[in-house]
């Protein structure tokens, strides 16, 4: 059995943490985790990548950031990194957040909601907002402590619900699984098939 590969990571926030540490679990490549980096969304990570690209050198680093409103992720990647990427910097980008990975489990994610399957799509990088699309998906759950944490007060600017991350990092944790998510999600297929075949480079 081959030795685990040492990792960092860097994430926008806690429900992003969750996804990489349950798909490295999940990986048939072995890794281990060292220190997560996550203090406070994408501003943080763009202003900090490239110190994490000169950590790379003794430490890959796994980096996750979501798509938003950028164009496409290779010129998000470009925007962001200004200088040669190391070849252990895996900068990964969701179409177009994170959410739309855990969309991607259909059938899980709607037996999580309590809800039918048939109401998401096949392909859940083509949704244009998916944090808002999980809202309303969950505003349809029968099950109302649910819709108490994810969903946002009636009235209130909070853009989700008092315990968003937390329940949605619970699915990830208990629920999710990475192999029939990649099914309906390219990006996420291609960052799964990168951690497969990832190899670090060290001496430069």
């Amino acid at each position: 059995m081959t030795n685990p590969i040492p990792v960092n990571l860097a994430v926008e926030d806690d429900l992003s943490e969750s996804v990489l540490r349950v798909m490295l679990r999940q990986s048939p490549r072995r890794y281990a985790v060292g220190t997560c980096y996550a203090r406070g969304g994408f501003g943080y990570l763009r202003k900090t990548i490239h110190g994490f690209n000169n950590a790379a050198k003794g430490t890959p680093f796994l980096i996750l950031t979501d798509l938003d409103i950028a164009k496409c992720s290779p010129a998000l990647i470009q925007e962001w990194l200004r200088q040669p990427r190391h070849p252990n910097l895996l900068l990964r980008v969701a179409v177009r957040e994170v959410e739309s990975w855990l969309l991607a489990d259909r059938g899980a994610f709607a037996k999580y909601l309590g809800i039918s399957a048939h109401i998401l799509p096949n392909d859940s990088d083509s949704i244009s907002d998916p944090k808002e699309f999980l809202i309303g998906l969950a505003r349809k759950s029968p099950y109302a402590a649910l819709r108490k944490d994810i969903v946002p007060p009636k009235g209130s600017k909070r853009e989700q619900g008092p315990d968003y991350n937390g329940r949605l990092s619970w699915f990830v944790w208990n629920r999710w699984n990475v192999r029939r998510a990649q099914k309906c999600s390219s990006t996420l297929r291609r960052t799964i098939s990168k951690l497969v075949s990832f190899s670090p480079q060290y001496g430069s």
